[in-house]
Formats: structure tokens, C-alpha cells, sequence
């Protein structure tokens, strides 16, 4: 009997974490527009890079150059690399997360 209620306990732990895990909300998204808009447009605007043509932010290009995942996009934007700069000190890490998060969404879209 302990056992069952202890397996029980277990599977509901890992399926809460499973269920909450910080799924992209909306309201993310929205917040990320804004930070784009705010922070990133001058260089990016429409999914481009001006400063670098060919690294846009274009999901065959994030997939070329290995920024095609939430992670990778956060940590270029948090410690920035070759011409584009740091974040970590202008955004929270909310910021990033949501900015990050607005991104990928619209490579996925393909920038529409």
C-alpha cells in the first residue's frame, strides 16, 4: 500500500513538471515584440541583419549558424558575440527570456 501511494506521489511530481513547465505564453510574446521593437529592430527589423547579412535571424539561417533553439538565442543575447552586443546588463533575464522567445516564434512563422 505505501508503495502505490509513493509511486503515486512520484508520477504526479513528474507530471506536474511536466504540464508547468514554462511553456511560451502570449503575454511572452507580446512583452518580446516590444523588446524587439525596443532593442533589436535597428539591426533586425523583419527577421534581417543589417550589420551581417547572411547571420539573419531567418530560421534557415539560425539553423546554419546553430542559433535555432530558445537556449542558443538567449545566451547570443545575453553575452552578445562578434558585432552584436551584450544584453545581460540592459534586459532582465525575464527580458531575454521573452525576447529570445519572440524570435523564435517568428522564424518559425517565417517572419510574417
Amino acid at each position: 500500500m505505501i508503495r502505490k501511494v509513493w509511486v503515486a506521489i512520484v508520477l504526479m511530481i513528474a507530471l506536474f513538471a511536466v504540464a508547468f513547465d514554462r511553456p511560451v505564453f502570449a503575454a511572452d510574446l507580446a512583452s518580446g515584440a516590444k523588446i524587439f521593437t525596443s532593442n533589436c529592430a535597428a539591426c533586425h527589423l523583419g527577421g534581417k541583419n543589417l550589420v551581417v547579412a547572411p547571420k539573419t535571424l531567418k530560421m534557415d539561417a539560425l539553423k546554419q549558424f546553430g542559433m535555432d533553439s530558445l537556449e542558443a538565442i538567449q545566451a547570443q543575447v545575453t553575452k552578445g558575440k562578434g558585432a552584436m552586443p551584450a544584453f545581460k546588463g540592459r534586459l532582465t533575464s525575464e527580458e531575454i527570456e521573452a525576447v529570445s522567445a519572440y524570435v523564435l516564434s517568428q522564424a518559425e512563422k517565417g517572419w510574417s
